[in-house]
């Protein structure tokens, strides 16, 4: 199975990096494949492939968004919405604002009510989106390792094949995986990101991640 991931900021190299460790073929999408960080990316991951938005989306069997909120729908624009027909796409983005945190607390451009997932689906009405990697900082998304066990990975989306397919993904990068229905739970999922930082901003502690206990 090929895997193409859109953004190649810190997410993305990361979660490119670790589906070429599980054996897939990956394309990693930039804007601009000769910014350092793609250089290093390509010298350590010899294995993966480069290109542009539009050819990443081409190859990808199942396509990764790892842009910023604020990018998503100029990066899909670019990608060409016709390349995410059908496909199952990981939907890692956050409706970050472009404005400091409040007291530690990160600002959002949606509402409870109105979730970036939504809005993509929107815009990929055809596409199997699955919300997954959005709570935990990229340092940990894949074979996390805690004093407290496996952490939980919070996910969500219309279609059952697409989040079995993806279950499958995070139990091999090392997540437990708990299925919160459809697209709209998103609206609960995404502000998950919002509390996963505020430890970080207002005590620099970044190593945790969800766990979800069950009687």
């Amino acid at each position: 199975m090929k895997i193409g991931v859109i953004g190649s900021g810190p997410v993305g190299r990361v979660l490119a990096s670790a589906f070429l460790k599980e054996g897939y073929k990956v394309i990693l999408g930039t804007r601009n494949i000769s910014k350092e960080e793609m250089v290093n990316w390509q010298k350590e991951n010899t294995d993966g492939l480069a290109g542009s938005f539009q050819e990443t989306a081409q190859f990808g069997d199942i396509i990764v968004l790892a842009v910023s909120g604020l990018a998503v729908e100029d990066a899909i624009a670019l990608a060409g919405k016709e390349h995410f027909f059908e496909k199952t796409v990981i939907d890692t983005t956050n409706p970050i604002a472009a404005i400091p945190p409040d007291n530690g607390v990160l600002k959002y451009f949606t509402t409870l009510e109105d979730s970036l997932m939504e809005r993509i689906q929107k815009i990929l009405p055809d596409a199997k989106l699955v919300k997954a990697f959005n709570s935990v900082g990229n340092a940990f998304m894949y074979k996390p390792q805690f004093a407290g066990g496996t952490p939980t990975m919070f996910i969500c989306g219309n279609d059952e094949g697409a989040k079995k397919t993806v279950t499958g993904i995070l139990t091999s990068f090392g997540w437990e995986t708990e299925d919160m229905g459809g697209v709209e739970a998103a609206r609960a999922i995404e502000p998950l990101c919002i509390l996963w930082c505020i430890p970080g901003f207002i005590r620099n502690q970044w190593k945790h991640a969800f766990k979800l206990l069950k009687a």
